[in-house]
């Protein structure tokens, strides 16, 4: 059964497109190899489809190169003259503007001012001012930032320092008192002056045994001696 002829138009779906793209693409290559096979012809397709990919068939026995030289020196003409046209163009547009800040980088230097005008200087000078306040106020935010960042870490050893003391104090003042408490004939009046800078308004009791009290007789007198302040 003989396939129907097609009408030749543009194939709306774009997967559509893309497969009969592929395979019309593998067949003109096919045809290709197969004309310089038979025909000993140097044949090269370019081809780019819709969806920008680059398809290339060149002839076995020639290179791209090759073949663009032969059909240049066929046909009298020179493809490659108009792109380095462009090519020097560009180039010299870029030497332009490298130069021109070079000398604007000389002049920010204080250098290559003697072609300026009272104008271009004193706009030169606007910006210097301009980059000189960007740059202060850059360097007075760093440095504030370095003296937060000190005072942190004064603020953290101090801290760090106040609970070393604190926890040294309790330690000592937790191992006096357990070492008073398993030595219970003197109690807590051993050492009278170290507690009476401790605890104000302690006082310390002292028995007085086996002396005369104030009556002649013998026994106890209880004795009462305040803390200094």
């Amino acid at each position: 059964m003989a396939r129907g002829k097609i009408q030749i138009k543009r194939i709306e779906n774009s997967t559509n497109r893309q497969v009969t793209y592929s395979k019309r693409r593998s067949g003109i290559f096919k045809k290709a190899n197969e004309l310089t096979v038979l025909c000993d012809a140097k044949v090269s397709i370019i081809m780019l489809s819709s969806s920008g990919k680059l398809h290339e068939y060149i002839s076995p026995s020639t290179t791209t190169k090759e073949f663009f030289d032969e059909y240049q020196r066929m046909l009298a003409v020179d493809l490659w003259a108009s792109q380095y046209q462009k090519m020097q163009e560009k180039l010299k547009s870029l030497k332009e503007v490298n130069r021109n800040l070079r000398r604007e980088i000389r002049q920010r230097f204080g250098e290559s001012l003697n072609d300026l005008s009272f104008e271009e200087l004193s706009l030169l000078e606007e910006d210097i001012d301009d980059a000189l306040s960007i740059i202060r106020e850059r360097k007075f935010k760093v440095l504030s930032n370095r003296i937060e960042t000190s005072k942190k870490k004064v603020r953290s050893i101090s801290q760090q320092i106040v609970l070393r003391n604190v926890a040294e104090i309790n330690r000592n003042l937790r191992n006096e008192f357990e070492g008073r408490l398993e030595d219970p004939e003197y109690g807590l009046a051993d050492n009278e002056e170290h507690y009476e800078n401790v605890i104000p308004g302690f006082f310390a009791l002292r028995l007085q045994q086996n002396q005369p009290n104030a009556h002649g007789g013998s026994g106890s007198d209880l004795t009462t001696y305040p803390l200094l302040d």
